[in-house]
């Protein structure tokens, strides 16, 4: 998996809503950002630069700011000269707020971006930690349709040809959502949270052998698609094999590991006379039972025990 990053130019381009404009260190627009959080460098203005985070996006508020101007000319020159000796990536300083001219002067010396933005801190932060967070989430392509069946994000998987877009096509006919279709696009917001989106080319399309890439959006309505979805569980469609063991209880609960979050895995045989598509909906709303703590095949294996145990009893 390799490290996601955005330069500061594409930063600036392609995110006007952060209002942003360059003033100093032009040179250093092609610098990468691959961190998806902010630094206040409050602390290291004051000459302690132990544990400094330069590998961030350096913010300057009001308060940094103020205690710039407040610094004498050579007192400023010392710090500007430790901060910028650190490969930084880009400052911004918010509310409008103009840097000394010893900041501009070092900045155009070593190539690190100063910006300027009119957006009071708190709301920059807020809006560019979401515009990070999005396009710096470790992210993989899986091959299988996503789809939202009952408020529960399914990924679809199997091999080519097993039936994972007849099935979701199926489902989509029933009044269920389609996220993507044949590759899935995967990025994982927090440790415990994976979503999953299509490309902008194959948003809304299937392909279904024998009728070819069909739009699903114009076909069935807005209301058959969405653009992401949280993925909460993983159905593997696979040709029924007698020598291999089916889960028939529910006790025995697998997982498939999708960049280091591990999602409850069901796996269901294809039989000639099998729904498909009752299955994967009926696993759908069993899903949503056991998020609200609610495990049939765990209280029908304690109802069973406390009546083996009644009847050994009596």
């Amino acid at each position: 998996m390799s490290i996601a990053s955005i330069s500061v130019e594409t930063l600036i381009k392609e995110h006007p809503e952060l209002e942003i404009s360059i003033i100093s260190g032009e040179d250093g627009l092609s610098r990468k950002i691959s961190n998806s959080e902010i630094n206040r460098p409050g602390l290291s203005l004051t000459g302690f630069f132990d544990y400094f985070a330069y590998d961030r996006i350096q913010v300057f508020g009001k308060g940094e700011w103020a205690y710039l101007n407040s610094l004498k000319e050579e007192n400023l020159e010392i710090i500007a000269s430790q901060f910028f000796s650190y490969p930084i990536n880009c400052v911004i300083f918010t509310h409008g707020n103009q840097p000394h001219e010893v900041f501009l002067k070092m900045s155009a010396t070593r190539n690190i971006p100063i910006l300027i933005s009119p957006i009071n801190t708190h709301k920059f932060i807020t809006l560019i930690s979401q515009i990070l967070n999005k396009n710096l989430a470790p992210r993989t392509m899986r091959h299988g349709v996503l789809i939202e069946v009952f408020g529960i994000g399914i990924l679809l998987s199997g091999k080519s040809g097993v039936g994972k877009s007849e099935t979701a096509l199926e489902l989509i006919e029933r009044g269920h959502r389609l996220v993507a279709d044949d590759m899935v696009e995967i990025r994982r917001f927090s440790e415990s949270y994976l979503i999953g989106s299509c490309s902008d080319l194959l948003r809304h399309h299937m392909e279904i052998r024998g009728l070819g890439i069909i739009n699903i959006k114009d076909i069935f309505g807005v209301g058959s698609v969405r653009d992401s979805k949280l993925i909460e569980l993983v159905i593997n469609i696979e040709e029924a094999d007698a020598e291999e063991y089916y889960d028939r209880t529910g006790l025995d609960e697998e997982t498939d590991e999708i960049l280091g979050v591990k999602i409850p895995l069901n796996r269901i045989p294809v039989k000639p006379g099998r729904n498909i598509p009752i299955l994967v909906e009926t696993a759908s709303m069993n899903q949503r039972l056991k998020k609200m703590g609610n495990h049939s095949a765990r209280e029908f294996n304690k109802k069973l025990n406390a009546y083996m145990t009644e009847r050994k009893v009596n």
